[in-house]
């Protein structure tokens, strides 16, 4: 049995809304392809949760043209006690941003590649309001990542 752990930081909703988006979508396949989902919150999650997991979507915002606090906080965290467990990872990025987010897609692949985690996928931005687009690109993604797993892609 493979597990996927997606976690997010959302101040605003959007970021919550997203996570809920690629947890319906990844549920929809998960049964069929024995594959467990753990939703946390960054603030709830820490490295036990991730040394538990086989994949991490990480779920956040651009605040200020910048990673927001929150997803960085839980980047902290876990980047010491993952680089010591020796785990290569695969990881999907999804982020809210009012109009860019590129540069908080830097900055999560900086972090994320020091521990080292592996991009299953292109980061997705989502800009702007939420939209029906932007939760069904979500679910999509879930639904990948679950296949990916049970084949064995990452």
């Amino acid at each position: 049995m493979k597990t996927l752990l997606i976690v997010y930081h959302s101040q605003s909703g959007a970021s919550a809304e997203l996570a809920r988006a690629l947890w319906q979508g990844a549920g929809a396949e998960a049964a069929e392809a024995e594959v467990t989902l753990t939703l946390r919150r960054a603030c709830d999650s820490g490295s036990a949760d991730l040394l538990q997991a086989d994949a991490l979507v990480l779920i956040g915002a651009e605040n200020s043209g910048a990673l927001a606090g929150g997803l960085k906080d839980y980047l902290d965290r876990v980047f010491y006690p993952m680089i010591a467990a020796g785990r290569v990872m695969p990881c999907a990025l999804v982020f809210s941003a009012g109009n860019d987010g590129r540069n908080a897609r830097r900055q999560a692949q900086r972090i994320l590649s020091g521990i080292p985690f592996s991009e299953a996928t292109e980061a997705l931005i989502c800009r702007g309001e939420v939209t029906e687009r932007h939760r069904q690109q979500c679910r999509e993604l879930g639904q990948a990542l679950v296949a990916g797993l049970a084949m064995g892609i990452f």
